[in-house]
């Protein structure tokens, strides 16, 4: 049986991981510096500090928004 399709933010992980040559678990614990500012905010902070394109940054933000406690 075929592994099931990962779908939404963690689809784009292995190429985030790739692109940018650090873990996801690096990434969360970034967002984590940051986690009062507000969606887009963070999305700019990856941005701006570490040169992510728009769309991996999104991704990372979400999922780190997605799982926060």
């Amino acid at each position: 049986m075929a592994a099931e399709k990962v779908k939404g933010p963690a689809s784009y992980f292995p190429s985030i991981e790739e692109k940018y040559g650090k873990s996801i678990d690096h990434w969360m614990r970034e967002l984590k510096k940051v986690k009062d500012l507000a969606h887009m905010e963070q999305v700019a902070h990856l941005k701006t500090k570490f040169e992510i394109g728009h769309g991996h940054a999104n991704a990372l933000v979400a999922h780190f928004r997605a799982n926060q406690q």
